[in-house]
């Protein structure tokens, strides 16, 4: 493995600067282990044996981004770059905080409080890599390891447990067997970790390269913690021709089969979480699941809300999951209806949900199934390059046009542009203004504006 890391010319500056004030510093933690594994850092941290106010008085621009805890953010142009003052955390007494932090010139004793072995070697062009904790060796054997006793990095943070997860299902990695057994032991303390924190590294891990190895939050307990309708489906069977895994294997194979986007793999990972409570079995032995895709939405919803996700966030993927299951005949009139009814914005991501929620099933009428679904995409991709009318934003006679006509704003307007956009899902040549007005006046003759 290459041991020779291009820093950033910014990144040399700040070190060198503080060197030359004679000071230690690195670059620490992600940056030192992307590097080595050829993948281009999304921040570069600095490490150092000068204390906050030291840093402060060598650089122009600096924000006090975390001075109780050494941190600083040197401003470089419009970029930021944090340097922290090398620390010993103190007693922890809720799995998150330290009750105090001491600085301390050592760096080694500064890297025994990171959290795997991976993440705690330090680099600069003068001393070369710092590796005490043997992460290269961990990188080489693809290896997950706490630094020192896991149970004291889990029970000093516990989403270091989350973490490292996270790490395995981007990297591809194992997670050590010790490091393991804590983590299974102290999965309770997860409990004390804000919604948000838990937020962050469960959509790390949803699309990460490997979402499969969301897998790991079920075998660790994790999800009994923080999604237990998960457990649920991953217990559940599934007695139907057209499957061949529980319901949790289904769902981690269809998140195998979307791109990395947080709306797919968030929709795939819930869209049959409402199985196992609509479960019922019919005189042959055939388990059907009716009206799971409305249980799931639910369950969606309330998680994700849980969870502090973001209301647009939400709204996708809650009705991609109610829809997900939603039969689309391969016919213009009933695809424009269906755009209508899904939502423009995430019909096309609901017609990959379905592929890959097909793509994770039994190979019972498979390619039937995807060669319909096919269908259905050619005829979206015609009336988008048409770009017929599917929405009240691209009717031809508007609410204020019916204004000017003399109605009142309110619910009757809404009921009225619903009718004419009825029709024009229909018949997309009638979206012209003269057609809609006529039928308007023809329809709604009691309407104003109906008087000639």
């Amino acid at each position: 493995m290459n041991k020779v890391i291009q820093m950033p010319q910014k990144v040399k500056y700040i070190i060198e600067t503080l060197q030359q004030a004679g000071f230690e510093a690195y670059a620490v933690g992600g940056c030192v282990r992307d590097s080595l594994l050829d993948r281009k850092p999304s921040d570069w941290d600095i490490t150092t044996s000068a204390r906050p106010i030291d840093v402060k008085d060598l650089f122009k621009r600096t924000v006090d981004t975390g001075i109780l805890h050494g941190t600083v953010t040197i401003m470089l142009e419009k970029e930021g770059f944090e340097v922290t003052t090398y620390r010993i955390d103190g007693e922890y007494e809720d799995s998150r905080h330290p009750k105090e932090v001491i600085f301390t010139a050592n760096l080694i004793e500064d890297l025994k409080r990171r959290d795997f072995t991976i993440n705690a070697m330090a680099y600069n062009d003068k001393e070369g890599l710092v590796d005490t904790f043997q992460g290269i060796e961990d990188l080489e054997k693809k290896l997950i390891r706490c630094v020192g006793d896991p149970k004291e990095r889990f029970n000093e943070d516990a989403l270091r447990i989350m973490r490292a997860i996270r790490f395995s299902a981007q990297l591809g990695y194992e997670i050590e067997q010790e490091t393991r057994n804590a983590i299974e032991e102290l999965v309770p303390t997860l409990k004390n970790i804000s919604a948000e924190r838990i937020q962050v590294e469960l959509l790390k891990t949803v699309i990460s390269p490997n979402p499969y190895l969301f897998k790991l939050y079920y075998e660790t307990g994790i999800t009994k913690v923080i999604m237990p309708e998960f457990d649920l489906a991953m217990e559940t069977s599934q007695n139907n021709p057209h499957h061949s895994y529980t319901v949790g294997e289904h769902i981690l194979k269809s998140m195998e089969q979307v791109p990395g986007d947080k709306l797919l793999r968030l929709a795939m990972l819930f869209h049959d979480l409402g199985k196992p409570q609509t479960q019922s079995t019919d005189e042959k032995g055939i388990s059907h699941f009716d009206g799971h895709a409305f249980v799931g939405e639910k369950i969606a919803a309330n998680t994700l809300r849980n969870l502090k996700f973001d209301n647009d966030t939400i709204s996708k993927v809650t009705r991609m999951v109610r829809f997900h299951d939603a039969y689309i005949e391969a016919d213009e009139k009933a695809v424009r209806r269906s755009i209508t009814r899904f939502g423009e914005d995430i019909f096309p991501l609901i017609l990959q949900v379905k592929k890959a929620d097909i793509s994770a099933q039994s190979t019972y009428r498979q390619q039937e199934k995807l060669d319909h679904l096919s269908q259905v995409k050619k005829i979206y991709e015609e009336i988008i390059a048409r770009k017929d009318c599917v929405s009240l934003k691209n009717l031809a006679l508007s609410g204020k046009d019916l204004i000017e006509l003399g109605m009142k704003p309110g619910r009757e307007i809404g009921i009225v542009l619903d009718s004419l956009l009825d029709v024009v899902l229909d018949f997309p040549e009638y979206n012209t203004k003269e057609y809609l007005l006529e039928y308007y006046q023809t329809k709604f003759k009691e309407l104003p504006g109906n008087e000639v």
